[in-house]
């Protein structure tokens, strides 16, 4: 990791230019995973190594693993590191997320009624690599967590139900309580288009937000939740829930209690968490309260989940403009 401070935080910066300029890939705005995809775009097994065992959270190698998982090519040079290291989690938790991308890539992220028969089968097949060596993973390591938010993934993708996710996550809570990468998982889980319901998504953010220490950004899952639920919602009827005066409050609670208090240290999670409540405000023309959020992020923005907007980027840049408009 680098020295600089900036380095290890991921703190946007820079000014507030036009939606050509904005900074999306965390490459560029968390510079502390700069080394990774060099690395892996070339094969060298050494050089991932040495950038996982030099992190210092569970959270950051969930995290950065997800990054490495959507790197076309790499299954081969973690094939060899697997064979080479059977007993190490890492090289085969990193195989596992790496067969989990390539099957999602395959399903892609339309809803189920727009994916072929053809897409499932492939999807699941993959899936099904992924979990047998996350299985024995987790039975070795019960305490690894990139291995367990790895098998929320793989639940929710074989469909395995709700009880079984929760029962993954509390596994993993057990020993990491307020692992978030993990956290954002399970939200998925429980919403209804995976066959929750809004009660358990609203539940599962709120109590998150509450457990997690002041100052960390679990509580951005509030603004998740909020914004999964318009997602789900006819037009109108969107706008009109995220202009409610209860899910403004919800939001104001949760940004208070992370990423606006007075001990929040930013992380690899910081950017993702402005870019969700910024967004979250504005859907609701809460303007002054989305102000902070995009005054943090500069021209930096991750596109999740903003992507799930027609023409993000011209809308990230509307709604940023009428947002520092009242500071």
């Amino acid at each position: 990791m680098s020295s600089s401070s900036n380095d290890r935080d991921g703190t946007p910066g820079g000014t507030y230019g036009g939606s050509w300029s904005l900074v999306t890939d965390p490459y560029d705005y968390l510079p502390g995973v700069a080394p990774l995809r060099p690395a892996a775009q070339a094969g060298d097994w050494p050089a991932v190594r040495a950038f996982f065992n030099g992190l210092d959270s569970a959270d950051q190698v969930s995290y950065a693993s997800g990054l490495l998982s959507d790197i076309d090519g790499v299954e081969g040079f973690l094939e060899r590191a697997v064979a080479e290291l059977p007993h190490d989690p890492l090289p085969r938790t990193l195989l596992a997320r790496r067969y989990i991308g390539i099957g999602w890539g395959i399903r892609s992220a339309a809803r189920a009624k727009h994916v072929s028969r053809d897409q499932f089968d492939q999807f699941h097949a993959w899936l099904r690599k992924a979990e047998q060596i996350l299985i024995e993973v987790c039975a070795e390591q019960p305490a690894y967590a990139p291995a367990w938010t790895a098998r929320l993934i793989t639940a929710r993708g074989l469909e395995l139900g709700q009880a079984e996710a929760r029962r993954r996550y509390d596994r993993l809570s057990a020993h990491h309580p307020h692992h978030y990468r993990a956290q954002l998982q399970l939200l998925q889980q429980v919403c209804p288009k995976w066959s929750g319901s809004w009660d358990d998504a609203h539940g599962f953010a709120r109590e998150c937000a509450t457990r997690a220490p002041d100052g960390a950004v679990n509580a951005a899952l509030v603004a998740e939740a909020h914004i999964e639920h318009w997602l789900d919602l006819d037009s109108g009827a969107d706008a009109a829930y995220m202009r409610g005066l209860p899910v403004r409050d919800d939001l104001r609670f949760a940004a208070q209690v992370s990423v606006l208090h007075r001990d929040h240290r930013p992380d690899w999670n910081t950017v993702g968490a402005h870019s969700t409540f910024a967004m979250a405000f504005s859907l609701g023309g809460h303007f002054e309260d989305a102000a902070p959020h995009f005054a943090a992020l500069g021209n930096t923005v991750a596109k999740s989940p903003w992507d799930y907007l027609p023409d993000w980027r011209n809308q990230f840049t509307k709604f940023r403009k009428s947002a520092l408009a009242t500071l």
